[in-house]
């Protein structure tokens, strides 16, 4: 099939459909992961979003449908150099995308693009799948909001509160569009899981009597969720609160900090953040929006900056009980260090 891709300024980017023909528009972004191409598809934090692989292949172990951070790709379209067509597991990458009718485009200068978007800043793009027309998908590019004029979190919270027992403490979750292994790593821990969607009032969580508050990841513009803000500073001093990625954001926000737009983000596996301790560590992270660690309160310290461009990845307020962070310590970069330091750590402070 034919495919292209057109961005904002105005640069069209012809290669091969995969997949069903359609189309689709939001900002591109990359991630420079190397596995776990399945796992970034289906995290809902790339809803509104068309994903860029930098690695020069995907599909090389086929699905792992397993490992997926949600029921189905999130994602709203997928660029890459080459698909493996021949992987030892089945379905392929090619075979998936045309049972579940996504839109992809392979054949493509991922790294040229790549380096355009560290100098420009994230664009607004279209992919058009069975069409090489790239004045259109110019014009459907220029006429795609901006992702902090979107409101995205309706989509991928849950509709109801759910519940997944267990022996342990009781955590409150609010889903801004969470990923499964978040609810695996406080499952481990013994926790008893309560979900609750993004527009929960606060008295409904305080209605369980939780040991804690939790906040998810989530897509777009942590300033768009509204309620939810209101609701975290209406428990704030009244549990613990914990949230990573977005969670990390709502919550400065609800402190009265402030946050604002990366220029072209950091996605992928390798992202390395400086603890207080002067300790490294490798973390998984997707996220376009930062924390103001000058806006913070009095009382808020930052304990984790990224190592590349000194950008806040976790603060905490230890007479408030808030602990946040920006990367994903579920999703096991280093392999596992951040999960048990996080995750751990999280449960002896509710102990």
């Amino acid at each position: 099939m034919k495919a292209v891709l057109g961005l904002e300024d105005g640069q069209v980017i012809c290669g091969e459909g995969f997949g069903v023909e359609g189309e689709c528009s939001g900002e591109l972004v990359f991630n420079t992961l190397m596995t776990g191409y399945m796992e970034a598809l289906s995290d809902p934090s790339y809803f509104g979003q068309i994903l860029m692989f930098t690695f020069p292949m995907i599909g090389n172990y086929g699905v792992d449908a397993q490992n997926m951070q949600s029921q189905q790709v999130k994602a709203l379209g997928a660029v890459c150099r080459e698909i493996c067509d021949q992987p030892d597991v089945k379905p392929t990458v090619r075979e998936y995308f045309e049972q579940k009718k996504l839109l992809g485009m392979c054949g493509v200068d991922t790294r040229s693009l790549t380096i355009k978007t560290r100098v420009t800043g994230t664009l607004r793009a279209a992919l058009v799948v069975g069409s090489d027309d790239g004045d259109y998908a110019v014009s459907l590019a220029k006429k795609t909001p901006s992702i902090s004029d979107c409101d995205l979190i309706p989509a991928v919270s849950c509709k109801a509160p759910y519940r997944i027992p267990g022996k342990g403490k009781k955590v409150a979750i609010i889903d801004m569009g969470l990923k499964t292994n978040m609810l695996t790593s406080l499952s481990r821990r013994r926790g008893d899981l309560y979900v609750f969607p993004y527009n929960t009032p606060p008295g409904d969580i305080f209605d369980v009597e939780p040991d804690c508050l939790f906040i998810t990841n989530g897509p777009g513009d942590p300033k768009s969720a509204v309620s939810t803000i209101s609701t975290v500073k209406k428990c704030i001093g009244e549990l613990p609160i914990f949230g990573i990625c977005m969670g990390n954001q709502i919550t400065a926000l609800a402190l009265g900090g402030d946050t604002y737009k990366l220029k072209f983000g950091h996605r992928g596996a390798n992202q390395p953040v400086k603890y207080i301790d002067g300790r490294i560590f490798i973390t998984t992270q997707n996220h376009g929006f930062a924390v103001d660690g000058d806006s913070l309160p009095e009382g808020c310290d930052v304990t984790f900056v990224n190592a590349n461009d000194k950008t806040v990845e976790g603060f905490e307020d230890e007479h408030l009980r808030i602990n946040c962070v920006q990367f994903h310590p579920e999703a096991h970069a280093g392999p596992q260090d951040t999960e048990c330091h996080y995750f751990d750590g999280l449960f002896r402070r509710i102990a």
